[in-house]
């Protein structure tokens, strides 16, 4: 009975997948807590000289790293780290005192409400324009706006962040004086840096949405919806759009993860009080504590965006999980 029990849970298909992507999951956090107690040790200088202050005498720079462990053996500091982690003691910021958990959790919700809004807003604007764009070019008709489209989402896409943030605040804040230059103050705070955001991957998923629709559009169920005298709309958005968005989905998951690391050049463009000027003036001040529970969080997020487009993929498209299975 139990050989039986343990032959159909290896059969279950579903628990296989939970199984691979869990230990691919263990792994990655592994590898990116050891990258960053490793980054403490790699960068030169002297965080605690650093934070001090070059007036610091000697004896309290000794007493000051004997209190953080940093003269513990390299084991034993990597050990106590894991031991932190684990209890949720993320250390304390060199600079400020306070425990970076505390910086953290008062950053963290500025970062996540720009990300999260740029994404919405590159799909919401991605998904309509390349689902136009390729009913209207399908069978190599409009030449002109296809070029158009090509052209202009081609050079959104190279452009990076910091350099749209710039040009939109130079034209809409500075010359025109329609949204304010820096700071998280109100509603239209949130216009420039989530347009700054969002511009790039909304051009790139506009292109990917109409290349995908337009391979939907050639196959043989679609000539058969058209052989049937189906509505237009319900061809393209019942018919065609749910089987050309899974591509889409993949690349909208991997440009979140991009979009949250784009928030540190564009925070600090435009002043906002999220990780990425965090991480920025923690740099700058050689707080490595706050530096690294900031790229542990950045690490993370990233890791489970990864994971939620993995699940989201087999919940779409099952049959691709049992052959990959």
């Amino acid at each position: 009975m139990t050989g039986t029990r343990v032959a159909a849970l290896g059969d279950n298909v579903w628990l296989r997948f939970a199984v691979r992507r869990g230990g691919r999951l263990l792994v990655s956090v592994w590898v990116l807590l050891t990258a960053a107690f490793g980054m403490i040790h790699l960068i030169p200088g002297d965080p605690v000289r650093a934070a001090l202050g070059p007036t610091a005498s000697p004896e309290l720079v000794e007493a000051r790293r004997a209190a953080l462990g940093l003269d513990d053996p390299l084991w034993q500091q990597y050990l106590h780290y894991f031991r932190d982690l684990f209890t949720g003691n993320f250390g304390t910021s060199l600079g400020s005192g306070l425990p970076v958990a505390k910086v953290i959790g008062e950053r963290l919700p500025a970062t996540l409400e720009i990300a999260g809004y740029a994404f919405l807003l590159a799909v919401a604007i991605a998904v309509p324009v390349g689902t136009a764009m390729a009913v209207l070019t399908r069978g190599g008709r409009h030449r002109h706006a296809e070029l158009a489209f090509t052209t202009t989402s081609a050079v959104l896409a190279a452009v990076p962040e910091f350099l749209i943030a710039i040009g939109l605040v130079f034209v809409f804040a500075v010359s025109l004086g329609w949204f304010p230059v820096a700071g998280r103050s109100g509603p239209e705070s949130y216009v420039l840096p989530v347009l700054a955001l969002a511009a790039g991957p909304a051009a790139i998923l506009a292109r990917i949405t109409r290349v995908e629709l337009l391979s939907v559009l050639r196959a043989d169920y679609i000539r058969t919806a058209r052989a049937k005298r189906l509505p237009a709309p319900r061809v393209y958005l019942r018919h065609a759009l749910p089987n050309a968005l899974t591509a889409t989905l993949t690349l909208g998951g991997l440009l979140l993860s991009a979009m949250v690391a784009g928030t540190v050049l564009v925070e600090n463009v435009f002043a906002w009080p999220g990780l990425g000027s965090t991480i920025v003036q923690s740099i700058l001040a050689k707080d490595y504590p706050l530096v690294q529970g900031v790229v542990l969080v950045y690490g993370l997020g990233v890791l489970l965006v990864n994971l939620a487009v993995d699940v989201a993929l087999a919940l779409l498209d099952p049959r691709s999980t049992i052959r990959e299975s």
